[in-house]
Formats: C-alpha cells, structure tokens, sequence
C-alpha cells in the first residue's frame, strides 16, 4: 500500500515539474512564524484582523488538508506551532489553484497572504499565493494513529516529530532544561569548561569503557565514562568552580534507565563539602521546575511528587533496616550479608566486599522505594573510590545520592584529595580488575601526580541530565528524551 502511494506522489512530483514547478527551492524567505501569529493576533477579532491590511508570509509542513473543489483547508505547522490556510480557486486563478491540487500533507510550502477568522471564528490564513518548498515522497503516518509501534518512533525520530506534539514539546523542554541548569552555575560563579571525550585512562566512575585506536599516535584511547579527574585537575589549577555538561560513554546494558550514550552535568566546588552541594541541589531542581513548569508538584507516572525543599535525607545503612526491612543481625554480619545478597539474586564477582553486597541490597530493596525526593548519605568507601572518608567513620565517605521517583538523579561527595589515600584506592581498584571486574578504575598516575600538587578542599556532583528530564517530562523511557537512542540494528 505504501509503495502505491509513494508511486501516485512521484506522479505528482513529474506533474509539478511539467507546469514548471520546482520541487526544491531554495529562495523562499517567511516575514513570520506561526507562533508569532498566535502570540500577536491569537484574541484579535474579525474586525480588527479585516482592518490590519498587512500580508503575512509563513513557511511549514502540510499536516491536515481539507478540499471542496474549488477551495480548500489546510493545516501547515512550522517549528512554532500550527495553523489553519484557506485556499481558493478565485483568489489564486485556476492555473495556480491547479498546482495547489498536486499538493499533498507532507509537502513544505510557503505561502502568504491576510488573516480573518471563519466562521466557527477560527484564526486562518487566506492564501493569495503560494509555492511549493518541499516534495514529499513518503507519506506520514496516519493522524489519528500515528506512530503505534513505539520502537519505530525512536528510529524515525523525525516523523514521531512531525505528528506527536507531546515528543515535540518534550523535547523543548528538554532544552529550556538545560538552559536553566547552564544558567543557574553561571549565575553562581560556575565556569563552564570542555575536557577530552577520548582519554588514554578512563576514570571518574565505575563503569566498562568504549575502547578505540588512534593510528597516529598508535595508542589506545577509550571514549570517556566521566569528565570528573579532568574537572579536578582543573581545580589543581586554580578554577575553584567549573562545570561541564556534556556526554558519557559506558558499555553497559540497555533499559528504560540506561543508554551507552548519556548527557551528564558535573560541577566543582572548592572550599565546599558535599553538604553544601546538597543545599545547592535542594535550590537548583525546584526552581527548575517552577522555570519550566510553573510547578514544585509534578506527577510521575501516576505518583504524585513534590519537589518542595527542605527533602529528605536518610543514612545508607539505616535505609537498608528500615526500608529495604534487612534485619539488624545480617548488617551486622559481612558474609551474612554477602549470603543475604546472592540469595536475593546479586552477582557478586570474586573478591568483592560486604561494601557491594550492601549496593546491591539497596539497589534492589530501598531505591525502588524512594518516589519522593531523597538525599542517601554515607556510601561504603568499597563503592566510592574518589570520595573522602568520613572523619568519625572511615568505612564509610562524605557522598549521598539523590533518588527521585525511584531513580538514582545525582550522585555528589566531599572529593578525596589525600594522593596516598588515593593511591591506595587506585591500587585496590587494580586488584579488581585483576580478577576480572572490567568497571573498576585504573591507575591515572597522572591525576595522583596533580594531587600531589595539591587540591584544594573540594566538593563535586554528577546529575544525570536525562533522568531528570525524564522526571519532569513524565517520561517512561530514557529513550524518549534521547533524540536518537541507540537501538539494535534492524535485520
């Protein structure tokens, strides 16, 4: 059926071009957008718009087209929005009223000519000329059914564009999203910067790297999986505040929280510990929303949550007791613990502690759980191998997280800044690798050579910049607010 119709529109397209009709011009210029008519003259009355006596000239898509014989409706939208274009056969002359109707929906035309308002009172343009911008070979989905096969709209992100307004409008967000977190850092003496994507050592989180090869330096270099010891000698340097937001790499699996390519914001802080980043996150997100959309109460996927500071803040281990409802008697115990986590289904590799084997009793047991949002504090030193050690306890950092709606959203601490303590760390982090963990860190000798220069104390945060958008966008996927995620090859 598609093949037909793209055969009747390639038809068409040699019928336009017999009438001497480009189908690809290049030298049409809009006086308007849509959104500026609405915004102008969306209340203006019939009688105010027969008085204007200006002509408009817009440019957009045919999406809905209505024909009478000799007139005809349209709805053609533009990257502001949608309206309605009257055509008629006594205002265009028959010869251009002939070439009107070689047109189809898909087509991109300009056209120009004078505002009124029909008679339900709708807004529209009366067309007076015309000409055709775009053939369209294909034709869109069908309007009231769209895209149903959900993994097609991400393949084709650009007709899932094209005829659903909530994946349009998500994605507007998305971008005001981020102009507000870049504005905000700025606002606070935030130094925006650019560090490497392809490093020779990756490093700043626990996670497999992409691995490629540079043939003139004939060295190995391995698509970065954080920004975060780049940041950090920039700290060495002098910059006490700066932030980066850009993507991570990781060669991990793939769910509705996870694609290997990802947008991260990661900032800096000297003279701050991470109890100050928690103030300046508990700032950032609400007023973001309240930006964005004009609410510190959202609703996520049916649950009701409120971004309200001040937010709640629990211990790591004290979570695990009384809200993963892990007993006092296996916490208290290291392999009762580890027991306790591969009976509930954990893959603990050879060699890892009671440190991971509690991660993965949280993640499972306490995370899922956290719909509003919460500040986690206390992380092992096991699983924060950059993070300082706490000075009343050493087996545990100064780093929290911060779940909202289930969902791991940031992950901050008071950075290590002590090179033999990091050295140390390094060096246990190898002995994983050697038994096979591929996400454990490497040694970056250089980064502990900057330290030995001295950094200054030192507060950092990652915040996962798709899983926020998520969040406020009401997104069930991560790939709905990834243009073009990854996806497995079609065969």
């Amino acid at each position: 059926m598609e093949e037909k119709l793209i055969q009747q529109r390639k038809e068409k397209a040699k019928k336009l071009l017999e009438k001497g009709v480009k189908l690809y011009p290049n030298d049409f210029k809009p006086t308007h957008r849509v959104g500026e008519i609405w915004a102008q003259y969306g209340e203006t009355s019939e009688e105010e718009l027969l008085a204007l006596k200006k002509t408009f000239c817009l440019a957009g898509r045919i999406v809905a087209l209505r024909r009478f014989g000799r007139a005809a409706f349209i709805h053609f939208q533009d990257a502001t929005g949608k309206l309605q274009a009257y055509f008629k056969q006594d205002v265009l002359g028959k010869e251009k009223y002939e070439i009107f109707k070689l047109l189809d929906i898909g087509d991109i035309i300009g056209l120009c000519g004078h505002l009124f308002r029909t008679k339900t009172g709708e807004l529209t343009l009366l067309v007076e000329d015309f000409r055709l911008l775009t053939k369209s070979l294909r034709p869109l989905p069908e309007k009231y059914h769209g895209l149903k096969d959900i993994e097609l709209r991400y393949r084709q992100r650009y007709l899932d564009l094209i005829v659903n307004p909530i994946s349009k409008k998500r994605f507007l967000k998305r971008t005001k999203i981020i102009q507000f977190v870049r504005q905000f850092l700025t606002d606070r003496e935030f130094l925006e910067v650019e560090t490497p994507m392809m490093q020779v050592i990756p490093g700043g989180a626990l996670a497999k790297p992409f691995e490629t090869y540079h043939n003139a330096l004939g060295i190995t270099l391995y698509l970065r999986i954080a920004p975060e010891l780049y940041l950090k000698r920039l700290l060495v340097g002098g910059f006490d505040r700066v932030f980066e937001i850009n993507r991570n790499f990781r060669n991990e699996g793939i769910d509705i929280d996870h694609n290997p390519e990802f947008t991260m914001l990661e900032f800096y802080q000297a003279y701050a510990t991470y109890e100050d980043l928690m103030a300046l996150t508990e700032e950032l997100i609400p007023q973001l929303a309240d930006k964005v959309l004009g609410t510190k109460k959202i609703t996520y996927q049916g649950e009701e949550i409120d971004l309200t500071p001040p937010w709640r803040r629990v211990d790591f281990r004290g979570s695990l007791k009384e809200i993963g409802q892990v007993s006092e008697e296996i916490l208290k115990d290291p392999e009762a613990t580890i027991a306790y986590a591969k009976k509930l289904g954990a893959k603990l590799r050879p060699g890892e502690g009671v440190g991971k084997a509690l991660a993965k009793l949280f993640e499972k047991l306490v995370e899922p759980k956290l719909i509003q949002p919460t500040f986690v504090v206390g992380y092992p030193v096991e699983v924060s191998p950059l993070a300082r050690r706490n000075d009343e306890n050493p087996e545990i950092t100064d780093r929290f997280e911060l779940f909202i709606a289930g969902k791991e959203v940031a992950n901050g601490f008071s950075e290590l800044n002590d090179p033999e303590d990091q050295r140390q760390r390094f060096l246990q982090q190898m002995e994983m690798r050697k038994i096979g963990d591929e996400e454990a860190h490497p040694i970056d000798e250089d980064y502990i050579v900057a330290l030995e220069y001295g950094m200054p104390p030192t507060a950092g945060e990652g915040i996962g910049i798709d899983r926020l958008v998520m969040i406020l966008t009401d997104a069930p996927s991560i790939r709905d607010v990834i243009l073009f995620p990854h996806l497995r090859p079609e065969k």
